[in-house]
């Protein structure tokens, strides 16, 4: 496979999480609503989630698979569109991606946060030292 290659597998394969999250999230929350007899006009708005369901690990964590990984999905497709691909991005970015794997998996299981909290500050750090890296990288080529 090419860095370019590599490159976009790695951000399939951020956006496959996303997606199987998102199908857990629909099971989950389907499966509660059915036990607990929840209409589901009745929880139309966030502040009714929050007040009538109980497990909303799935949901936090879809949630978060909109935020920190919109950086990770800008810098790539910023270094998929200018051609400019150093040798450790495709590297790094399977990193990151192992690590919002790692971060999901706790996260939509039992959920202890002080093992997904450093999970997510090394892939918060990880992502900065990417933008900060390829930022010289490509304003010096």
């Amino acid at each position: 496979m090419t860095a370019q290659q590599h490159l976009f597998a790695a951000c399939a394969a951020l956006a496959l999480l996303t997606f199987v999250v998102g199908i857990r999230l629909f099971v989950v929350r389907v499966q509660e609503m059915r036990a607990r007899r929840i209409h589901p006009q009745s929880v139309a708005l966030t502040a009714q989630r929050s007040q009538k369901l109980e497990d909303a690990r799935a949901s936090d964590n879809y949630n978060h698979l909109f935020e920190l990984p919109v950086l990770f999905y800008v810098l790539c497709l910023a270094a998929l569109a200018t051609g400019h691909i150093p040798a450790w991005l495709p590297v790094l970015a399977w990193a990151f991606v192992g690590l919002r794997i790692l971060h999901s998996a706790i996260q939509c299981t039992y959920n202890k946060v002080m093992h997904r909290f450093p999970v997510f500050l090394m892939g918060f750090f990880l992502l900065g030292g990417m933008w900060v890296a390829y930022a010289v990288s490509f304003l010096t080529a």
